[in-house]
Parts: C-alpha cells; structure tokens; sequence
C-alpha cells in the first residue's frame, strides 16, 4: 500500500511539473503574451530599412565583434609562422635537421656520461624537442620586445606625417625604409601585401599574424576601423601612441614593483644547489650516497621534482601577465 501511494505521489508531482512547463508552450499562452507585450509597447517597432546606413557607432561595434570573432578561431599558428614570428629565415627542413642534430648530440652525451640508455634516449628527446622550440620562444620574445619598443616613435611619425598632408600608405613606407628592425620590416610586409591587392586595414590587421601582440592588435583594428568607418585617423593615432606609451610605462613599473620577488625566488631556487655543492666539495663522502645508493637516488629524484613545482609556482606567482 505505501507502494503504491508512493508511486501516486510520484506521478502527481512529474505531472504538476510537466504541466506548468509544457502547458503554456502547447496551448499557445507564450505566443499570445508574447504578441500582446509587443502590441502594448509605447514606442513603434521600426522595420529595418534595406540599403539604410548603419550608424558609425555600429559599424564599429561590428567590426570588433568580426575581428574578435576571427581572433578566437585563430588555433597555433605552424612552424612555418612560429620561423617567421622569431625571425628566421629557415624552413622547415631546415630546422627539423637542427633538431634532430641536437637530440643526437644530446643522446650521444647522455649515454657516454654513463646513465644508461633509459637517460639517453630522455636526453636525446628533451634536446630535439625542448631546446628547438625554447630557443624559438626566446626569439620570439626578443623580437616583440624590441618591436614594442619601436611601435610608439613609428606611430608618431605616421601621425606628423599625416598632419603634414601626407597620405597613409606613403607615411608607412617612410617607415618601411628608415626604421630599425623589426618594425621596418614588418611595414613592409604590410606595404608588400597592399600592393597584392588587399585592402590597407585587413593588410595591417595581419600584422598581428607576425607579431601576436596586444599592441600590434590595437594598430590593426584602428587602421581597419578607419578603413571601414572614416574618422580623423591623426587623432586616432594620436591616441593610440599615447595607450601604448602608458602602457609601456605600466609594464617597467611592474617589473621594477616585481624585482625583489624575482630575485628572492631566484636565491630560494638556486639555494639548495648551492648548498649541495658546497658539500659535496667540502666532504665528498658524505653527499656520495644520494647517488651511489638506489634509496639515494630515489631521495634525489623525488627532492628535485619538489624543487621543480616549488619553482614553477614562485614563477607564476610572480610573472604578472600584462
């Protein structure tokens, strides 16, 4: 008996549930609220007007929402642009052999110094697969460090040069023959790529492609909406160069704020290395069990992985992505 009116219970409560929710959308209650709601408005439902001009305001909310739209479809860009963003000149082939040079050499040195063929063969991968790419993350860094630095003079002069009458693409050229390296050559990419025949603005939006940088972002999408949009583009600029010199100043002040951090981090890491070579110079037969004995090893083994997350945390806990 409890059975069954449990079951009663049940049923009466899926019921009242499925008629509350289903009801209104069967009978046509939502439709009716919803065309009365729009007949009660005070002010009239304007059809959109075929061929009518958009105001400026919205052209240039769709024009961020399109460019913000492209950016998050973006995925890793391949190594042929990861070559180009770092400032090679290589190819493909051409560092595939470089990395497999050095996994070699890297497996050759792990196996003569006498860690067998398990370290080896670490060696050997952590050489042809982490060393290549470290190196083109250092040089991609370095080179949008330096372009950073030059990005606010290019803009001031593309400014001067359109108060002086000049047009745009002719004040780009100017940079793309008497700048330094790597804005020269990155305006002339732009240049190059006008002259193909794609507009100015999605020319200079692909600078971002090179360079995937906030900074260069923020140039792409204001020559891009000046394309598009119109508008008095020395201002624009104007305010421009004067965001990415805040900017920069916001980005010294910050390392200097996070200095003492990093060097207290760095002291803390390098610590224990410090320690163990003194040791081991001091009294060599004292540390020698730690690789000599398999528990040794394992102490070693296990200390250096604690070592190793304790120095990736203190490095996220101070790196200020800005």
């Amino acid at each position: 008996m409890e059975t069954y009116g449990l079951f009663f219970l049940v049923a009466f409560a899926f019921g009242g549930v499925a008629w509350v929710l289903l009801y209104p959308i069967l009978s046509g209650e939502r439709k009716a609220e919803r065309r009365m709601a729009s007949v009660a408005r005070s002010e009239p439902v304007a059809r959109p007007v075929r061929g009518a001009q958009k105001p400026r305001r919205e052209q240039i909310e769709g024009t961020l929402k399109e460019l913000e739209q492209r950016q998050k479809k973006a995925k890793r860009p391949p190594l042929s642009v990861r070559l180009g963003q770092a400032g090679l000149s290589w190819s493909k082939r051409q560092f595939i052999v470089v990395s497999v040079v050095i996994g070699f050499v890297a497996f050759v040195i792990g196996f003569l110094a006498g860690g067998g063929i398990i370290s080896a063969v670490a060696f050997g991968f952590a050489g042809g697969f982490g060393i290549p790419n470290w190196l083109l993350k250092f040089l991609k860094k370095r080179r949008e460090a330096k372009f950073l630095n030059g990005l606010p003079d290019a803009v001031d002069v593309i400014v001067r040069g359109i108060k002086a009458g000049l047009p745009l693409l002719d004040s780009m050229k100017l940079i793309a023959t008497e700048a330094p390296e790597p804005i020269r050559s990155e305006f002339r990419g732009i240049i190059e790529t006008q002259t193909v025949g794609i507009p100015l603005g999605e020319a200079s939006l692909k600078l971002y492609e090179r360079i995937p940088v906030a900074e260069a972002n923020f140039f792409g999408i204001v020559i891009s909406i000046q394309q598009r949009a119109g508008g008095n583009l020395s201002e624009a600029l104007g305010n421009l160069s004067r965001v990415l010199r805040d900017r920069k100043k916001m980005k010294a002040k910050i390392k200097a704020m996070s200095q003492e951090a990093k060097a207290s981090a760095a002291i803390i890491g390098s610590l224990p290395l410090i320690v163990m070579g003194l040791v081991w110079f001091t009294s060599p037969g004292y540390i020698d069990l730690l690789w000599t004995d398999p528990t040794g090893r394992v102490m070693l083994a296990c200390s250096g992985i604690w070592m190793s997350i304790g120095i990736f945390v203190m490095r996220k806990m101070i790196n200020f992505d800005f």
